[in-house]
C-alpha cells in the first residue's frame, strides 16, 4: 500500500490529521498546475487553497480507486476555470516568469515554455500536463475529460507542431 492509499484509507476512518500530510505531498505540484493557469502568483495562491478546500469537503463521496492525483488534478482544474472566469482572466501573461520550484530557467526550458505557449489552447493543456506536471495520459484524459485516444492524438500533433517549429528555428 502506498503511503498515499494509506493516508487515504485513514482520513476515510476518520483520521482528519492526516490531511496535512496528504496535501503537503501534492501541494508545490498543484501551485505550479495553478500558476500555469493564473494571471499572478496570489490568484494562483487561492486558487490552491480552494483546490484543497474543495477535495476536504467532497472527499466523502469520492471513490478510491487509485487515481486521487488525477481527481486532484481536475478538482484544481475546475478551480481555475471557475475563479478566472469570475476575474476574467483569459490568459496567463506573456512576460510572466515562473520563479517557483520546477520552473529552472534553463535556456531549453525558457525554450519549450515559448513553444508550449505558441500552440492552440487544446493542445498547450495537454502538453503542459504532460511534461511540465508528469501525468500520465490516463490523468490527463480525466483532467481534460477526453478519450485517451484524443488525448494521445492531441499531444502526438501537438509535438509534431513543436519539431516542424524547432526545425524552423535552426
Amino acid at each position: 500500500m502506498t503511503r498515499e492509499n494509506e493516508l487515504l484509507h485513514r482520513i476515510k476512518k476518520g483520521d482528519t490529521s492526516c490531511w496535512e500530510e496528504l496535501v503537503s505531498m501534492y501541494y508545490e505540484e498543484i501551485l505550479r498546475y495553478c500558476i500555469y493557469h493564473s494571471p499572478d502568483m496570489e490568484a494562483a495562491q487561492d486558487a490552491v487553497q480552494e483546490t484543497f478546500l474543495k477535495v476536504i469537503r467532497y472527499f466523502p463521496r469520492y471513490r478510491n480507486k487509485g487515481k486521487f492525483r488525477g481527481f486532484l488534478y481536475k478538482v484544481a482544474s475546475n478551480t481555475c476555470t471557475d475563479l478566472w472566469r469570475q476575474r476574467k482572466a483569459v490568459e496567463l501573461p506573456k512576460d510572466m516568469e515562473f520563479l517557483e520550484t520546477g520552473f529552472a530557467r534553463s535556456e531549453s526550458q525558457v525554450n519549450f515554455q515559448y513553444m508550449v505557449r505558441k500552440l492552440p489552447e487544446e493542445l498547450r493543456e495537454i502538453v503542459y500536463l504532460k511534461f511540465a506536471q508528469e501525468l500520465t495520459l490516463r490523468e490527463i484524459a480525466m483532467v481534460t475529460e477526453l478519450p485517451m485516444r484524443t488525448v494521445q492524438s492531441r499531444l502526438r500533433r501537438a509535438l509534431k507542431m513543436m519539431r516542424h517549429e524547432m526545425e524552423r528555428e535552426v
